[in-house]
């Protein structure tokens, strides 16, 4: 059975991304006090035991935004067919819900590991492919992975995310 992707409309192909309208969702959340490198790994953890705990099947991608030089969030998409209401509240307090209503964003895919510096020259990518087409950010940049650590660098995909004015 194949995992469940948060769900997007594509709204226009660009040369080298994507401008999408993201459907709302919930997120599971932890923020992790860290490095880029250990924050993923830091953050997995308490959100993959809380899924566990209550039988929530395991979605894609799981994202990670900057919130201060050494602070980020991890997050979880929550199966698109759960709401806050619906979802156990989490036994950890590190865990947090939250409603992310719909949104505007530019995507950039690659394949490989997600170092930090690889996920800086993507970001750099994207910000001059939205140079170049007028588009303006409205949050910061989210680094999306989609595949389990275990899978080989080169099959990984992971996706550079910047959510945009519209």
């Amino acid at each position: 059975m194949a995992t469940e992707k948060q769900k997007y409309d594509l709204i226009k192909k660009l040369e080298g991304a994507e401008v999408r309208r993201y459907h709302p969702c919930v997120l599971a959340d932890v923020t992790v006090n860290s490095s880029y490198e250990n924050a993923g790994n830091l953050g997995f953890r308490p959100l993959v035991t809380y899924i566990s705990q209550n039988r929530i099947a395991m979605t894609a991608p799981v994202i990670q935004e900057q919130k201060t030089e050494h602070s980020w969030v991890v997050s979880f998409v929550m199966p698109a067919h759960e709401n806050i209401a619906s979802l156990p509240l989490p036994k950890n307090t590190n865990v947090s819900l939250r409603h992310l209503p719909e949104y505007h964003a530019i995507a950039l895919s690659f394949n490989g590991y997600s170092s930090w510096h690889k996920v800086e020259q993507k970001e750099a990518e994207l910000r001059e492919i939205m140079k170049r087409d007028g588009l303006k950010a409205s949050g910061p940049m989210q680094i999306a992975r989609f595949d389990p650590p275990w899978k080989p660098g080169f099959l990984r995909h992971n996706e550079v995310i910047i959510p945009l004015s519209m």
